[in-house]
């Protein structure tokens, strides 16, 4: 490269990490079983400059560097029983046992997955089952464990899984180990956790939510007194369905995370418990999600709604007003467009709102409303 055009150009920004590592994990608590399952992404920043700028591959934390370690850190929780993998779908499955049973480590990880950071940490967090307390936790890991490595981003996005529920069985909580997917949206938890104030001063940024909501409600909305112009096509109605694909997203206010003081640099301290001074509505409330997937669906049901404008603005104002640390929300609405048929060549009314039954679901172009709504 010449002279000259290396001095009109300078690397501004950069990371780089891990994706579409997927996660599979069995928690036994007795007969009972928990499970989740993750689809992670891990991205890194620090002093890396000299690897794009000079071809210098010694700042650079290659994910192979876990296998190195993976026997030590699967020595640190002995309550890991088994891991598999899977090559084909490229996921592994984790099961672990409670403490008070007998251990064995059944199997070893394959290569493909012993190189990734996540998943190694993904088998001796106490916190894997939630989304938010485990993306803090690997991502403090790794700004904790190299020095050179100022911040990690981490992004966790969550399958659903609900218990399959058997007629006149003994839990009404459903079954102890099997589930279905009762939905296609997912949770979306995004960290960062900042270590550029010192090694010993964390701070974590979380932003949560959900993604491919998919709602619709039949009547109880209009869209009436909207602004006109000469360009103006839209018909004014009393009542039509209101469908939309919800992405939601609600940031926590910054967080103090203790250092790890252990050697491997695994240790991940939870300040607040459920019943202590400021846990309800906080990032360690593993309730707020329920909550606000709650105050989204009923909001949207019970809403007479003058807008999909309105609406959002009240989903939102439940979120905040219900979690104490929620200092922003942000919702975007695409419209799902119902158009009703013209039955008129039947001499049959399907235009009239009221009467409207039949429609063809249209899929572009649609309306797209977002705003962001945050704490005063």
């Amino acid at each position: 490269m010449s002279a000259s055009s290396s001095s009109l150009s300078e690397l501004t920004a950069a990371r780089y990490g891990k994706t579409k590592v997927r996660v599979f994990r069995i928690v036994r608590e007795g007969k009972w079983h928990h499970i989740v399952e993750y689809n992670v992404e891990a991205l890194l920043e620090g002093e890396i400059a000299t690897s794009y700028t000079q071809a210098d591959n010694s700042v650079v934390v290659a994910t192979d560097s876990s296998e190195s370690h993976f026997d030590r850190i699967l020595s640190y929780d002995s309550r890991i029983a088994d891991v598999f993998s899977d090559r084909q779908s490229r996921t592994l499955h984790i099961v672990r046992i409670s403490p008070n049973m007998s251990t064995t480590l059944a199997t070893q990880p394959d290569h493909l997955f012993a190189n990734a950071p996540n998943i190694d940490l993904a088998k001796i967090s106490p916190h894997i089952l939630n989304a938010e307390k485990f993306a803090l936790h690997l991502a403090s890991f790794f700004v904790s464990k190299y020095a050179h490595i100022s911040k990690a981003f981490v992004e966790i996005e969550q399958l659903r899984w609900t218990r399959v529920h058997v007629a006149r069985e003994e839990s009404p909580e459903g079954h102890p180990h099997s589930f279905y997917r009762d939905g296609d949206d997912k949770r979306i938890v995004k960290v960062e956790v900042n270590g550029t104030a010192g090694k010993d001063k964390l701070v974590g940024k979380v932003t949560a939510g959900i993604s491919d909501l998919l709602v619709l409600k039949s009547t109880g909305s209009a869209f009436e007194n909207f602004y006109r112009d000469e360009y103006t096509t839209l018909v004014e109605v009393n009542d039509r369905i209101f469908s939309t694909s919800v992405d939601l997203s609600y940031t926590f206010s910054d967080i103090r995370l203790a250092a790890p003081t252990d050697e491997k640099k695994l240790e991940f301290v939870i300040p607040l418990q459920k019943g202590e001074a400021g846990y309800a509505g906080s990032v360690w409330d593993e309730e707020v999600p329920a909550r606000a997937r709650a105050a989204t669906l009923e909001t949207f049901a019970v809403d007479e709604s003058a807008s999909v404008q309105a609406t959002l603005y009240k989903m939102a104002q439940r979120i905040i007003a219900e979690n104490a640390t929620v200092n922003a929300v942000t919702y975007t609405l695409p419209n799902k467009h119902y158009i009703p048929v013209d039955m008129r060549y039947l001499d049959v009314d399907n235009l009239t709102p009221s009467k409207a039954e039949v429609f063809v679901p249209i899929a572009a172009p649609s309306g797209l409303i977002s705003a962001t709504i945050t704490r005063k």
